[in-house]
């Protein structure tokens, strides 16, 4: 999150002092994320992984923009529908569906589905008759924050064998999807999943069936702690890829499913300091407590993965190491142990603390109100 744009979202809070803990979205940094990714990535089509931040608010300016939208369920597709999105520009992404949520999809003009086992093939076929089918197959998420690599996605030999089945099953075989991790910090990371989707793609031409569609999947990231390559680095890793494994004017059309990199760097999360414990009255360090915890919107700190960079509103000549907590009754319900958090000494109850680059999988993750805590409240500014 660029110092300007936090600037922003701080005198908004402290001129209207909404409860904590809550989420300001800065809609202009979300349409200035998106305009530098369509422009980077200018061949591919963009489709916001709305599971990121479901607001509205946020759906409609990228509707306004153009955008396409990776969808996860029903409440996900009405917003989008809700908020102005053709049917035609949703892909229902999640491999694992209820069949009548498939139908409810197809009743509305969805027609794009993503699949990763035989049996989803069935539910498709059966439930949206006709459709067009991408299989997601497997890749390691080694460098990335947060792994998607274990419970979703086949391999490229079971992902040709079910492309087969759909077509036999009267759906359109139309690609393969993969997605090498969220918070992806190793741009060559994509190299693996574009040669392994270039095996189905040939794979399957020899029998006739020509694909359409490689979707890149998500993991471009936020600014957290940790620094970041440019963007146009993934770019020229994913180009290499392409002319690597797609030779001879072969390419097929590109789709990438961010969520993350749009809405991330965009929010900023405040909240209240509830407690301040000293070294003498825990284990010999300090401790201090939030409004909001992991069960509140932070679920991402979990084994520490994404580290916010936190600001206060009271500042100190000196600072000193805290374990940050939340606010529940839970011993889980701790945010940062071990990440070497160093913080203003003489904070007290009632000072605030500002999470920055919160946007993106917060107010999502929350839960419905685990110990009587509500999710935060989320404000988008911005035109």
């Amino acid at each position: 999150m660029r110092a300007e744009d936090a600037g922003r979202i701080i005198d908004y809070l402290d001129r209207h002092r909404p409860a904590t803990p809550c989420l300001v979205i800065d809609l202009n940094v979300v349409k200035r994320q998106y305009h530098r990714l369509s422009t980077t990535f200018s061949d591919t089509e963009i489709f916001y992984a709305v599971k990121a931040n479901s607001h509205p608010d946020v759906v409609r300016a990228l509707v306004g923009l153009g955008a396409s939208f990776d969808v996860a369920s029903p409440a996900e597709i009405d917003v989008c529908l809700a908020a102005g999105a053709a049917p035609g520009r949703l892909s229902y992404g999640n491999p694992i569906k209820k069949r009548r949520d498939i139908a409810y999809a197809h009743s509305r003009g969805v027609d794009t589905f993503v699949v990763d086992s035989a049996e989803e093939v069935g539910k498709v076929a059966d439930a949206a008759p006709g459709g067009r089918v991408l299989c997601r197959i497997r890749v390691s998420s080694d460098g990335a924050r947060w792994s998607l690599s274990e419970k979703f996605g086949c391999g490229p030999a079971q992902a040709a064998d079910l492309l087969r089945t759909a077509r036999s099953r009267g759906l359109r075989p139309y690609g393969v999807a993969f997605h090498i991790g969220s918070q992806q910090l190793k741009p060559a990371r994509w190299n693996d999943g574009v040669a392994l989707a270039a095996r189905v793609f040939a794979e399957l031409a020899d029998d006739g069936i020509e694909l359409e569609v490689l979707n890149l999947g998500g993991g471009l990231p936020a600014h957290y702690r940790d620094s970041v390559p440019a963007l146009e680095s993934y770019r020229e890793s994913i180009e290499t890829a392409l002319s690597l494994n797609f030779p001879g004017g072969r390419r097929p059309r590109l789709a990438a499913e961010p969520g993350r990199f749009l809405v991330a760097d965009a929010g900023l999360l405040r909240s209240e300091i509830v407690l301040v414990a000293d070294a003498e009255e825990r284990d010999g360090r300090r401790w201090i407590y939030l409004d909001i915890g992991r069960f509140g919107g932070l679920a991402e700190t979990e084994g520490e993965a994404i580290q916010y960079r936190l600001s206060a509103s009271r500042s100190s000549r000196t600072e000193e190491p805290a374990v940050i907590a939340g606010p529940t009754c839970d011993s889980a319900d701790v945010i940062y142990r071990d990440a070497n958090y160093l913080l203003p000494t003489g904070l007290t109850a009632g000072d605030y603390m500002d999470i920055h680059s919160a946007g993106a999988y917060t107010s999502s993750y929350a839960s419905v109100g685990f110990n009587g805590f509500s999710p935060p409240d989320t404000y988008c500014i911005g035109a």
